[in-house]
């Protein structure tokens, strides 16, 4: 994926984009970790420090290996709630492979087929 990060480094992305994948699968192909990184860059440093924790803590290997043993957590629900919003808005980072969400799970009423997306708003560019 060749879009500019504004707050994760090489690493951190890597992160956001295996954990984003592991809850929704597609994150991977569609550059979830360039939709986290720009709603990062917008948050205040407090809820940005916050979130990469949650991340932090979701890629962490737990005793039996599951991503599950963190369902219940406020962490879980946040990063499921970015992975979610990341994948289903239909976001396809610049450079990434896609095709977007829409297109997998055949979402075409003729409004949204007219849609032109536009994420300038959230800095990363088409």
């Amino acid at each position: 994926m060749s879009s500019a990060l504004q707050v994760l480094d090489t690493e951190q992305a890597a992160r956001v984009r295996s954990v984003c994948e592991a809850i929704v699968p597609g994150c991977e192909r569609v550059g979830a970790e360039a939709y986290v990184d720009a709603l990062l860059a917008r948050m205040s440093e407090e809820a940005r420090v916050a979130t990469l924790a949650a991340f932090d803590a979701l890629a962490q290997p737990t005793a039996s290996g599951a991503l599950a043993e963190h369902v219940l957590t406020p962490g879980f629900q946040l990063v499921r709630a970015l992975a979610c919003e990341a994948f289903y808005s239909d976001f396809v980072a610049p450079g990434a492979p896609g095709p977007g969400a829409w297109s997998e799970i055949d979402f075409a009423p003729p409004l949204a087929a007219r849609l032109d997306k536009d994420w300038s708003y959230l800095g990363v560019g088409s």
